[in-house]
């Protein structure tokens, strides 16, 4: 489970921003439901991990930027091993400050994992990876696995420095790891079996810009031949007049675009002629039926099925999700019931995990989500953005959350001027 995030001058994030899933000590509400145990054998003493969090701030204030971030660490880890020699990568630093566009973007993240938590961070500029590093924390003191500092005017180029808690080939892979790609996926790809999880933990985060395309994948392909399957019955939760959805292939010519957010180039693949499975859905009324493609459905009923593959894949496996604007074009109590089913045991079985952004204001409610799940952006006067919790103000349990974000009492909301009328 994810522990902690940390980001520093990547994009409108100038300053170190730290994003935590650690319950607090002083709120005790939702217990039960809202928050992960730890388990007695593992050396980490905190009350428990949160299941989800909700980010809110005006337009512009870098919701979607600190989504971005999960997103880039994710594919630096999955894609720079692959990476041509040439090939920069997709690291945008803080530009409105001179100093700040010429240093590296840093990242750093801390999950559990079987009971070790793992704290793995780089530093990057868009030529190169500058710092790398990874403890491990089998017991409460850590072990140091691997560090690697770039120093431009020693006689090699790279420093690395080895715990004896990493076992294998590590010259192996010193030496197989270029200046713009990962250690970490290098001696990942070539069978690093230690460090495989702390890979795949990363790399199967799941991260959804603008709540995700509405395409078929195998989960809800395998849940769809089941009846009354679970994607059937979040779509019918949702008051949508669905009898079934069934599926077709099809072969179709498609132009092929790859954008790859690692390094944020697109590829073109041209055209070819591809199979497809379309999902098909069928509508009763008294005096008829239809079936629709999904094209032709609602853009909320789009987003609600690009949103149930990826939702029940992590509910089993326990994996994170980052969803921005989660609320677009979906219903208030739809939005509600999708954040809730984080806090059901019975429908989350694997421990996921949820980060948001929205701007539905009705979901700051006591009765939905404790202090600590709340967090905010803002902009300062220097036009970058800070990430702050609701817990780093006073506030009581049973406030009023919305009518005090609204008016304005915790900041990250948008300072409007008269409109002027000519």
């Amino acid at each position: 489970m994810l522990i902690e995030f940390r980001v520093k001058n990547f994009r409108s994030f100038k300053e170190e921003a730290v994003f935590s899933f650690v319950a607090s000590n002083s709120h005790k509400e939702h217990q039960e439901t809202h928050v992960a145990k730890i388990p007695d054998n593992v050396p980490f003493r905190v009350p428990g991990l949160l299941r989800s969090a909700a980010i809110y701030g005006a337009n512009a204030s870098g919701k979607s930027n600190f989504i971005r971030a999960f997103q880039l660490m994710r594919a630096l880890v999955s894609e720079t091993a692959t990476l041509q020699p040439t090939q920069q990568l997709n690291v945008q630093p803080f530009v409105l400050d001179r100093e700040s566009k010429e240093l590296p973007v840093e990242m750093e993240v801390t999950f559990l994992l079987d009971g070790i938590r793992y704290q793995y961070g780089f530093s990057a500029l868009p030529e190169r990876i500058v710092g790398e590093w990874l403890l491990v924390y089998k017991t409460a003191k850590p072990q140091a696995w691997f560090r690697r500092e770039y120093r431009p005017n020693a006689r090699e180029e790279y420093q690395y420095a080895f715990g004896t808690g990493l076992l294998g080939q590590r010259h192996v892979w010193r030496q197989a790891t270029r200046s713009n790609a990962l250690f970490l996926s290098v001696a990942t790809q070539l069978n690093s079996e230690q460090l495989r999880p702390v890979f795949s933990w990363i790399s199967s985060m799941v991260v959804l810009e603008n709540g995700g395309a509405p395409v078929l994948n195998h989960t809800v392909e395998h849940m769809l031949k089941n009846p009354g399957n679970q994607v059937q019955g979040l779509l019918r939760s949702a008051d949508i007049a669905i009898a079934g959805i069934d599926i077709d292939t099809k072969t179709v010519n498609t132009t092929g675009f790859k954008f790859d957010f690692a390094t944020g180039q697109v590829e073109n693949s041209g055209l070819e002629p591809r199979e497809m499975k379309i999902p098909l859905f069928r509508h009763e009324a008294p005096k008829g039926s239809a079936t629709f493609e999904i094209n032709d459905e609602s853009e909320g009923t789009q987003r609600l099925f690009a949103l149930a593959g990826p939702l029940f894949e992590i509910f089993k496996d326990g994996r994170v999700i980052c969803v921005d604007e989660l609320d677009r074009s979906l219903h208030t109590l739809l939005v509600r019931q999708l954040v809730e089913m984080f806090h059901n045991s019975l429908i989350n079985t694997g421990g996921a995990q949820l980060i948001f952004t929205t701007h539905d204001t009705s979901l700051l409610s006591a009765d939905i989500l404790r202090r600590d799940q709340i967090w905010f952006t803002e902009k300062t006067a220097g036009q970058d953005s800070r990430l702050f919790p609701l817990t780093e103000l006073s506030t009581r349990k049973d406030e009023a959350f919305e009518r005090g974000y609204l008016t304005g009492r915790y900041g990250a909301i948008p300072i409007l001027n008269p409109l002027e009328v000519k």
